[in-house]
């Protein structure tokens, strides 16, 4: 489970984050490109855009659920 404490600082303030329990697996990236983005120093994913739709909302929800390593929040701030 993704900790809020723990979020990466790229991550644009908001519902969704991700941790620094990434592994790098492209899955969030791919899911909700329009979202997710890549650190390419650190090696990581991080939210540079929330959501502002339904439908990118939906797509958020299943990159959190299908990741498999929980490191993505959507209890942020």
């Amino acid at each position: 489970m993704a900790e809020l404490e723990n979020k990466y600082p790229e991550n644009i303030t908001g519902k969704f984050y991700v941790d620094d329990q990434c592994i790098d697996c492209d899955l969030c990236r791919e899911t909700a490109p329009d979202n997710f983005t890549r650190s390419d120093d650190g090696g990581y994913s991080y939210v540079y855009k929330q959501p502002s739709t339904p439908g990118e909302e939906a797509k958020c929800i299943e990159a959190m659920e299908g990741c498999p390593v929980e490191a993505i929040g959507d209890n942020g701030s």
